[in-house]
């Protein structure tokens, strides 16, 4: 390569060391933009997101904002307990804020958008008990603000000037629409932050005297007892009420308020707070809790626990912590607590007969608390319906196993009643999810038919002839299910509110490969329906594009699937072969049966955002999405035992396939992913010679890195070595003979895949003789946000496709209209 391509700007990357030829050079300090019109497409405005009021009255639109430019993750940061926080906000670092509201009647359709002042995000969004009113917090140059908006009004005020401790779970939750909120506010009296010394006053020494106390790689931990002070600093609150003129009353002293919730009836505050020693191990959500019930004036009255530091979790699925672990208010009654707390010890390798249990206490706590349920597996969830019924459900990992139970909170020496009993990963026999409404109290319950003795049941309605998600009743008592209403071609629609008890009335999120999602009310008894919202295709482009969901079948026999998409006007038959890529991420089955289920919609609306590899379809290639590579393990086998071979098989399947089709040709081929998906490029790579070239995206490639487990594996890398080491792309970089292109987030927060890795395995190749280009973004985390690092994103992908798997000329762009809304 010449020296003045070296320094032509189509040929620069934004950071990190990257090898042309034999030569390493530094990178440019510049940001790349992607080639028209994808360039173009990332600043057009998305769908806005919709949520719909608990009493079904009311429909808010949420506008999104643009793609976040990089001056946004270039604010201070603080990385403390695995948390990312901005310390001029009291937030998060990396929040998501909505631009504007608009407020809609169901019943009318009026619509009214809510005026706000000019603020940096819309974000904390929490209905009202009763609907009528949304709490949501502004995020300001110094601050977060609390805000209520009034449906019927379709006005909103400030509640709260900028003193809202966004840092740890939600600042707000509703005690009632007359009574106001509960929030965490910053300490008024609390004055700067700590100054962590510029010289180190010792060293930093841990130790451990014999102890079992295995942890997973977290990132963004404590370090320092500097660190230690700027976290307490951060975190502590005070919990104040709040009604809704905005008279604040303070309830607690500072402390380290984890969150607060109200009793259905207001009178009682469940208090969970952090509690020293603090670790350097694991983060926050594992540090020692304190849990108690105040009473409205915020005195304690019930401690209900007192939950010790959680670094000695086993690393086997299903393991959880001891102690009370899960705490809440049953909805259906005014002041009804229960817990869950582990029977074995929170440990899921010991052999028990039970593995969890339920308790309740009801206000004024002064009687023993009363045994509700014993899980055989590990409990799951429980939904509230009445004195009488509750329906819980239970889960263990390893037999991919959930079974649902009737239970009578008012006998519990009834025995609970099996419902259900399934493979959760056999989605053709998914029978869906009950519905809820408010109950007594504006707490969601289950919703009863009118005989009261039906639920109602939702689902996706996965099955070998297509996704067609449905409305079904469900009787109790026989088991006998009524089919109420299913979606139908040509559209994807699922249910988005159930309207009535008799299951008439309807609003449905309704979408196809050519229309947006947009929200219907229907009449199930007279047809009627009406269009409640009027959202455009934020891609146009796409709109000819017919995707196409394939099926072919693996050399064992397992039946395989995934999304075709080819440019459009293109015709296998008169055009020949195209260049194609394959993004993929593959996922882990204990039933062949299971892994053989095609759960794709045909007809869901689809379009690329963000770094989406949909965006090639416009540079000329044929892109194939999500194809399929179960790995599994049946019976007492694991899937990681054999994944390499399982890995290969599949992605020989789906490369004859396309073959075979006469779509692509051999050699014509490039495999791509990100995070597990890139760790499955990187394999492919090494183990296979299917593909011209690799991207793979914020991987993790060196197994002995994450020791501890990883993904689906949950031994340990002492207890099955050869697995970490054969699964380990790193380990076989000398394989690696095709291009490979390794992107990753500089300040990547996810478990396991450190920026380490990524620049670990371009060392390895580049020192045995690769053809590697390692990508570094600064400010990134795992998922890249900002404009200017997806735009580069994607400049690198097809500029390393044009160099590795080179494509014809894109179909032509005779106007911006055709990129842009019309």
């Amino acid at each position: 390569m010449s020296l003045k391509a070296l320094f032509n700007p189509l040929f620069g990357i934004a950071v990190g060391i990257v090898s042309f030829s034999s030569t390493p050079v530094m990178a440019q300090a510049t940001w790349q933009k992607p080639p028209e019109p994808i360039s173009s497409m990332l600043d057009q405005p998305w769908y806005p997101g919709v949520s719909i009021a608990p009493n079904q009255q009311w429909l808010v639109s949420l506008e999104r904002p643009p793609l976040t430019p990089l001056s946004e993750l270039a604010r201070p940061r603080l990385r403390l307990a695995g948390l990312q926080l901005n310390p001029l906000l009291r937030g998060p670092a990396r929040a998501y804020g909505f631009t504007g509201l608009e407020i809609q009647n169901i019943a009318s359709g009026e619509r009214r958008r809510v005026l706000l002042p000019a603020h940096e995000g819309i974000r904390n969004l929490r209905w009202s008990p009763t609907g009528n009113r949304l709490a949501f917090t502004l995020d300001q140059a110094d601050g977060i603000e609390l805000w209520v908006a009034d449906m019927a009004q379709g006005t909103a005020q400030r509640l709260l000037p900028p003193i809202l401790n966004d840092t740890f779970g939600t600042p707000c939750s509703w005690i009632s629409d007359t009574a106001g909120l509960l929030c965490k506010v910053v300490p008024t009296d609390q004055g700067v932050p700590p100054v962590p010394p510029s010289v180190p006053n010792g060293p930093r020494v841990e130790q451990n005297l014999g102890r079992t106390a295995p942890v997973r790689t977290y990132t963004n931990l404590l370090e320092t007892p500097a660190d230690e002070a700027l976290f307490e600093y951060y975190l502590t609150s005070v919990l104040a009420r709040v009604d809704l003129t905005g008279d604040r009353t303070d309830l607690t002293p500072p402390q380290l308020i984890a969150s607060a919730t109200a009793s259905p009836d207001g009178s009682w505050i469940l208090l969970r707070t952090i509690q020293r020693p603090f670790s350097y191990q694991v983060p926050a959500r594992l540090f020692p809790r304190r849990i108690a019930v105040l009473d409205a004036a915020g005195q304690e009255v019930y401690p209900v626990d007192e939950l010790a530091l959680a670094d000695d979790i086993p690393v086997t699925f299903d393991s959880v912590r001891q102690g009370r672990r899960i705490t809440g208010w049953r909805s259906d009654r005014p002041a009804t607590l229960y817990w869950v707390e582990a029977l074995d010890e929170g440990d899921a390798s010991q052999d028990v007969p039970h593995r969890d249990a339920v308790f309740t206490v009801t206000a004024p706590f002064d009687a023993a608390p009363q045994l509700l349920w014993k899980t055989q597996l590990r409990y799951n969830s429980i939904f509230w319906g009445h004195d009488g019924f509750a329906l819980g459900t239970e889960a263990w990992y390893d037999t991919r196993r959930v079974r649902g139970w009737q239970l009578d909170p008012s006998d519990p020496n009834q025995a609970p009643l099996l419902l259900t009993d399934r493979d959760y990963q056999d989605r053709y026999n998914d029978p869906g999810q009950p519905l809820t409404q408010p109950g007594p109290y504006n707490r969601q319950v289950l919703m009863f038919a009118p005989d009261g003795e039906s639920l109602y049941l939702s689902g996706r309605g996965v099955s070998p002839q297509g996704v067609y998600p449905f409305l079904d009743r469900w009787h109790l008592t026989t088991q006998e299910k009524t089919r109420l209403w299913q979606a139908a071609d040509p559209h994807y629609e699922a249910i988005a509110s159930l309207l009535n008890h008799e299951g008439t009335q309807i609003i449905t999120r309704r979408e196809s490969p050519q229309e947006p999602p947009n929200y219907w009310q229907q009449n199930l008894t007279t047809g009627q329906t009406a269009q409640l919202t009027e959202f455009t295709d934020p891609r146009p482009w796409y709109r000819d594009l017919q995707p196409e969901v394939i099926r072919y079948e693996r050399a064992d026999g397992v039946i395989l699937s995934a999304t075709l998409y080819l440019p459009p006007g293109y015709n296998p038959e008169t055009d020949g072969p195209l260049p194609t890529v394959l993004w993929a991420y593959p996922q882990e089955f204990k039933s062949r049966d299971a892994a053989s289920q095609v759960t794709t919609a045909e007809n869901a609306f689809r379009r690329p955002y963000a770094y989406d590899a949909r965006f090639l379809l416009t540079q000329g290639y044929a892109v194939v999405m999500g194809p399929t590579m179960p790995i599994i393990g049946e019976g007492e086998q694991e899937p990681n035992d054999t994944y390499i071979a399982q890995l290969t098989q599949s992605a020989e399947a789906i490369v004859n396939y396309l073959i075979e089709r006469g779509i692509s040709q051999p050699g014509g081929l490039a495999i791509g992913g990100h995070s597990y998906g890139a760790f499955t490029a990187a394999n492919l790579l090494a183990h296979t010679d299917l593909f011209a070239a690799g991207i793979a995206n914020s991987g993790a490639y060196n197994r002995s890195l994450t020791p501890f487990g990883f993904q689906g594996e949950q031994r340990t890398f002492w207890e099955t070595t050869d697995t970490y080491l054969q699964m380990s792309p790193f380990t076989h970089a000398a394989n690696i003979n095709e291009p490979l292109l390794l992107i990753h987030g500089g300040n990547d927060e996810n478990t396991g895949t450190y920026p380490l890795q990524s620049e670990r395995l371009y060392g390895a190749m580049k020192g045995l003789g690769g053809t590697v280009r390692w990508v570094e973004l600064p400010l990134e985390g795992h998922g890249y946000q900002s404009r200017e690092a997806i735009g580069h994103v994607l400049w690198e992908m097809n500029r390393w496709l044009q160099q590795h798997l080179p494509a014809p000329s894109p179909p032509v762009q005779t106007d911006l209209e055709s990129v842009t809304e019309p």
